[in-house]
């Protein structure tokens, strides 16, 4: 079990060399546009052997729109240091290169081809058997740069488990404004173009979402976690993750009598025994209601530990290692270590490892 702080590029590929495998990864990359995350700007795409001239932009962000999500005094001091910053992003002026904080990039393309890089390298260190949960939210299209709220400006859709605002964002090429930018699915789409198996999008509706101040539209009360894979053929336990039957049958599926008296159709009639329920439960459905749930230490809502148990209690068996390369606070490495699992995580910002040794009771554990 170990934790390495830096760029997860760099990390998972010394990993992939070392021979390192991953049966399970779980994980929630920073969202594209909403927070700056404090950690130091990375440089992507480019020629590696450039000598590098920034067109630096630089831009005041309001990383948590004044909502603390903790009553911790290190929390209350965190938020009032570092609600209003100076962040500075930049092209190369000789190369194709950007340097900047993933979730930040000018555009949402930029954004998913980055997440396309990160994940080649996650799936070098996979199993081949293995699959990867991939928890993402999205926000709206900007329609100006100096107003906020009430569906006038950028909105979020996303503002939980990381809310707030990363800055104002011009309108992105192609869209209307306030159009849905639709990231989780970009994102997606593109990993399943570069050979990920793209096998379930999962709703995670949440019984607690953060009011918006819109009347244009619904209140966004979800998100997406999607389950990926790198072969065909996988692990995948089905039966740590049942839930309870509904006691309901689809009109369709029954004989002429309610069942069980009537009996199922085929190909219905194998998940029944033929005298009545099974009492084993029912296939897991693709929307989980879960709610959010803050983390003391932590000046955003980590994703619930619920969200994440059954991603791993389907996705891995007891002393497998399971990874997150966006690992925060360590949710992932808690809930993993919970469950009898190894892990491995991948972290930008120091400060983070305090945070997961002490939710995992693991000392000394950062690279």
């Amino acid at each position: 079990m170990s934790l390495a702080v830096g760029d997860c590029r760099v990390t998972l590929a010394r990993w992939a060399a070392e021979g390192v495998r991953v049966q399970c990864v779980v994980t929630s990359p920073p969202y594209w546009g909403l927070r700056d995350y404090s950690t130091a700007p990375q440089v992507w795409d480019g020629d590696a052997a450039c000598p590098h001239e920034w067109e630096e932009e630089t831009r005041t962000l309001d990383n948590n729109n004044g909502k603390g999500d903790s009553s911790t005094a290190a929390a209350v001091a965190f938020n009032a240091e570092s609600r209003y910053k100076r962040v500075v992003t930049g092209a190369c002026l000789r190369c194709a290169a950007w340097r900047g904080s993933l979730g930040l990039e000018p555009t949402p393309e930029q954004y998913v081809a980055h997440l396309v890089e990160v994940f080649r390298r996650v799936r070098e260190v996979l199993a081949d058997d293995g699959t990867l949960w991939l928890n993402l939210g999205d926000s709206y299209n900007s329609s100006s740069q100096n107003n906020h709220g009430k569906g006038g400006a950028m909105e979020h859709a996303h503002l939980a488990p990381r809310d707030g605002w990363a800055g104002h964002r011009p309108m992105v090429p192609g869209l209307k404004p306030k159009d849905l930018v639709g990231i989780p699915w970009r994102v997606a789409f593109a990993l399943q173009a570069d050979g990920w198996w793209l096998r379930s999008d999962i709703i995670w509706a949440k019984p607690n979402p953060m009011p918006e101040s819109v009347t244009d539209r619904p209140t966004k009360a979800h998100e997406y976690v999607f389950l990926l894979t790198k072969s065909e053929r996988y692990f995948y336990d089905a039966a740590s993750i049942r839930e309870p039957d509904a006691g309901t049958d689809h009109p369709r599926s029954v004989l002429h009598r309610p069942e069980p008296t009537g009996g199922l159709m085929s190909p219905h009639a194998g998940i029944r025994k033929a005298d009545g329920r099974n009492g084993d439960g029912r296939n897991r459905r693709s929307v989980w209601t879960i709610a959010t749930q803050p983390y003391p230490e932590a000046h955003f809502a980590t994703f619930p530990e619920d969200l994440v148990k059954p991603c791993i209690l389907a996705g891995s068996r007891p002393d497998d290692t399971v990874l997150d390369p966006f690992m925060g606070s360590g949710t992932v490495a808690k809930v993993a270590q919970d469950l009898g699992r190894q892990w491995l995580g991948c972290e930008l910002n120091p400060a983070y490892a305090g945070m997961c040794e002490r939710r995992t009771l693991q000392q000394g554990l950062a690279l």
